[in-house]
């Protein structure tokens, strides 16, 4: 909205005063045209320097002139806009049941499925889900991951950069993690390459080993997701 102030300001001094031997006090001035007495305020100095600083702040919202501030297209009730990468935050998630991993696990409802030499991938633009069982002897520890597992991920990754090497906890029970960065496969149309983010969990139970591998772009803010598909593995066997 556009604020105005009109400020009619009417000091007026009698002399010096008899008492004091100072000025007088303004006081309420008196206009006595056609013999009536109308007072006015005396307003501070300080009161009209705040009344014209939200006068200026009035008039430089004014969404009518097309000079409006920056912030006065955005429309508090449009749609979610997500950065590149990001799952939305009411994203839907189905239930995948392997029969042959014995394992089920939710993953985003939508994302195209594909099934290769006995892994599934769960994909969508920018992120994907790979899930494989492989068997094994034990539970993988942090020290055998790190010895073992970084040198195979590092040569087959273009870019790899490791993170982090721990043990988490998840609803169906510990895993192994290892966090790193590596180049993401080239854009079918521009051709670029971009930096991806992955996670990879290592689930044990009954002389198998589930890997599952969250891939996402670096930067986007996948914690929540990520922690419901880890946090949903479930044992069907």
């Amino acid at each position: 909205m556009t604020v105005q102030a009109n400020f009619d300001l009417a000091l007026t001094f009698s002399g010096p005063d008899p008492d004091l031997g100072l000025p007088r006090s303004p006081h309420m001035a008196v206009d006595h045209t056609g013999g009536r007495m109308q007072s006015r305020k005396i307003v501070a100095a300080g009161a009209v320097t705040l009344a014209l600083s939200v006068a200026g702040c009035g008039s430089g919202s004014n969404r009518g002139s097309g000079g409006g501030s920056a912030s006065a297209g955005v429309n508090p009730n449009g749609p979610e806009i997500n950065p590149a990468g990001d799952i939305p935050d009411n994203q839907a998630f189905v239930r995948y049941v392997s029969r042959s991993g014995g394992f089920s696990v939710k993953v985003p409802e939508g994302w195209a499925q594909k099934s290769t030499r006995g892994a599934v991938t769960f994909s969508d633009k920018l992120n994907s889900i790979r899930v494989e069982t492989v068997p094994a002897q034990s539970a993988l520890t942090v020290g055998q991951a790190t010895r073992s597992e970084v040198p195979k991920l590092a040569a087959v990754s273009q870019g790899f950069r490791l993170r982090s090497v721990s043990s988490v906890s998840r609803s169906v029970g510990n895993a192994v993690r290892t966090l790193y960065l590596a180049d993401s496969a080239p854009d079918p149309v521009t051709g670029k390459v971009a930096t991806d983010a992955v996670e990879r969990y290592v689930f044990f139970h009954k002389g198998r080993d589930v890997n599952l591998t969250l891939t996402g772009a670096k930067g986007a803010d996948n914690v929540d997701p990520w922690r419901i598909v880890t946090d949903s593995l479930r044992w069907t066997r």
